[in-house]
This record gives C-alpha cells, structure tokens and sequence, in this order.
C-alpha cells in the first residue's frame, strides 16, 4: 500500500480528478483500517514525534493509564498527557536521555482493584532515522495474578505434605512438658529453698516458651487443614462494624484515627463470621503495627455490580514490590516476631469464601489491601405458561 502511494504522488500532477478523489478515498480507507486495527488491540500505545509530542494515543492506552484532563493535546509533550506521576516521570527521562527501555513494570491502583502495567520506549525508525518514539503498555495483571496463585498454591501444598507429621511429632511432647512442668511448680511450692524464686522464674519461663511453640503449631494446621467454612447470609457491614469496635480502644491507644464509608445499600453475602472477621482482624493488625507514630485506617465497603469490596487502607510505612509479593506466603514476615502466618490465614479465608484479595501498597504512602466478595445471585422464577397444550 506504501509503494502504491509513493507511486501515485509522484505522478500526482499527471492525475485527473476524479483519480485525486479515487486516490484521497483509497487514503481515507486505508487510514480508517489503521486506526481501527489500533484501537482493536488490547495493548496500549502511545506515539510520538522527534520532540516528543503525542501524535497518536489508541483506546487501550485510555483505558490503561489516567488522562490528565484536557491533556490529550498535539502540540505537548507526551508525559504530560499522562496523569500517574510514577509513568510519567518514566517516560520523560526516557525520552530525554534517548534510551530505550523495555519491560518497566508499574502498579496502579484501578477502580479498588489492583493493574500491573508492562512499559516499553520503542524508538519509531524510519528510513534508518529515528522519526519519534512507541509508547507501549502491556497489562500484566492476569499473568502476574496467576503466579502469585500459583506460588502460594505450592507454597500450601508443601505445609500439608509436613502438617501431619511434624505437627504430631511437636505437639504430643508439647502437652507432656507441660504436665511435668506444671508438676515441678507445684514440688517446688512445697520446698523451703534459698533458690526457689530462681527455680520458680525458670519454670514461667519454660511455661511460657511451650505455649508459644502451642500457638505456632495450632496457627500451622489452621493454615493447612480444610476449613470447615459455613457461608450463610450476613450484613458484611455489620460484622466490620463489630470487628471496629472490638479494636476502637487499641487504635485510640494508637493515636489512629478511624475513616468509616460504609455502603449502605450494600447486599448480603454469603460469609462465616469467625473465620471472616478473623481474616479482617489480621489485616487491621498489620495496619495497626504500620503505623507506629499514628496515622489513619481508612474501612470502606462498595457494591460494584455482582461483586462487593471491602477496602482496609492505611497511610503507615508501607512496603516494596519484593515484600507486597510475598506477603501471603506461608512463614514470610517482616516482623522481629510475627509467625508469617497471619497473611496466608487471610489469603486462605478469602479464597474458602469464593473471594479474591490484591494489595496496593508504596513505601512511605501506605498500604490498601481490597477483598472482593461475590454477591449471591438470588433465584429467578420462570413465569408458568397457562395456555393449552398443543397436540
């Protein structure tokens, strides 16, 4: 198609109307194709010229990135069209240093939910010159979602290939200690012995190291064992309002201040209240130890078609793009003495609950972490039809 133009604007001034009509058709259609081919691909792209001003932006990148307002202009510079600060600078420095850099890869937050994009600067080369600069944008969400399913699908298939043995081999020597333990206190009450205090704070401490160890082998076969879940109808307002009250004094000690935004058209849903405020429960403790010198929780609840969103959001320290990968995985934690558990019972919960959970967090901008929740869909009832049966 290129070479039939090049030809025919060659020999433009030999051409009669009609075929100058003919030829501005051909064009038309040809760039129509174009732009529908453009605006049917699921990546997004953005082009450029030499000083890197936007000549071409299709639906998909639209979609992709923000839009600043009233920024969709040929004569500014492409950055400047893009309303996520992180992209954006990404782009300029880019540009400006003439590199050309593939695979950069930015988490937005999207609606509540979370969007991993794939950046790439193409240079746009033309007869062997540099002409502008592609913008391309890959969303990666899916891909990276199923990885991390997958990870911790491994991750929890390796606890309970463990569970049974370990956990027995650990907790029948657990309660026996504990017997003898609670035998020796009370030999020891009944002596007379200088070194009785001594022999006693031994022993608390030994008490104390065993029920210790009894939480860790309790929360590991809570992670690996079948949950045995009962989904019935609950106001999912009400249960976060309960699970509000129950810590308003530790935020309070904490210097936090509480946000509410409750939905209150919000369905029912399907939902076991201890497993599901306990989930809940972790997140809120996590936010809590996030934000050491005060801070805000933010709660939310949202109806979004057949789905509703609860969203737990903190300003506290927040966490890398390592650490966010990680958090749900079995014994991961960043805690001088947190089990790494806590997470992976959340992550356990939601999914028991045909839910899904994504975190949006940025280091020094804190954390949000949204669980989504199917609303049930209610039975339908078919009119009967009274009419006479035909033979």
């Amino acid at each position: 198609m290129r070479g039939f133009v090049r030809r025919a604007l060659e020999k433009l001034s030999k051409l009669d109307t009609e075929q100058i009509e003919q030829l501005f058709q051909t064009l038309g259609e040809e760039n129509e194709r174009l732009a529908v081919v453009l605006d049917s691909m699921n990546d997004g792209v953005f082009v450029t010229d030499e000083l890197h001003r936007l000549v071409l932006v299709n639906k998909a990148a639209e979609r992709m990135v923000p839009i600043a307002p009233g920024r969709i202009i040929a004569d500014r510079p492409v950055w400047q069209v893009i309303a996520d600060e992180d992209i954006a600078t990404f782009v300029r420095e880019t540009l400006e240093n003439d590199e050309s850099i593939s695979d950069q890869e930015f988490t937005l937050d999207h609606g509540g939910t979370t969007r991993i994009l794939n950046c790439s600067v193409i240079p746009l080369v033309q007869a062997g010159h540099i002409r502008g600069n592609i913008l391309q944008l890959v969303d990666i969400s899916e891909k990276r979602g199923r990885e991390a399913r997958l990870r911790r699908a491994e991750s929890l298939a390796s606890l309970t290939t463990l569970a049974a043995g370990v956990a027995h081999e650990i907790k029948n020597p657990l309660g026996s200690i504990g017997i003898h333990t609670q035998l020796l206190q009370k030999l020891v009450r009944e002596q007379s012995a200088n070194n009785l205090e001594t022999v006693e704070s031994y022993l608390g401490i030994i008490e104390e190291e065993i029920e210790r160890l009894n939480k860790i082998v309790v929360d590991f076969l809570f992670a690996v064992r079948p949950m045995d879940t009962k989904l019935e109808d609950n106001d999912l307002n009400l249960l976060v309002e309960d699970l509000l009250t129950f810590v308003q004094y530790e935020l309070e000690q904490a210097e936090i201040e509480l946000v509410r935004d409750l939905d209150p058209d919000l369905a029912q849903l399907h939902l076991d209240p201890k497993y599901f405020k306990q989930a809940v429960l972790n997140i809120i403790k996590n936010a809590i130890s996030a934000m050491p010198d005060g801070g805000m929780l933010r709660v939310s609840t949202q109806q979004r078609g057949d789905q509703a969103l609860l969203r737990i959001s903190d300003n506290g320290i927040g966490m890398s793009d390592e650490v966010r990968d990680k958090i749900f995985e079995p014994y991961f934690t960043t805690h001088d003495f947190g089990s790494g558990i806590g997470l992976t019972l959340v992550y356990k919960v939601v999914k028991e609950h045909m839910g899904d959970i994504s975190v949006i967090s940025k280091e020094g901008h804190g954390t949000t972490f949204t669980i989504t929740l199917p609303v049930p869909q209610r039975d339908t009832h078919l009119i009967t039809w009274e009419g006479r049966e035909e033979r």
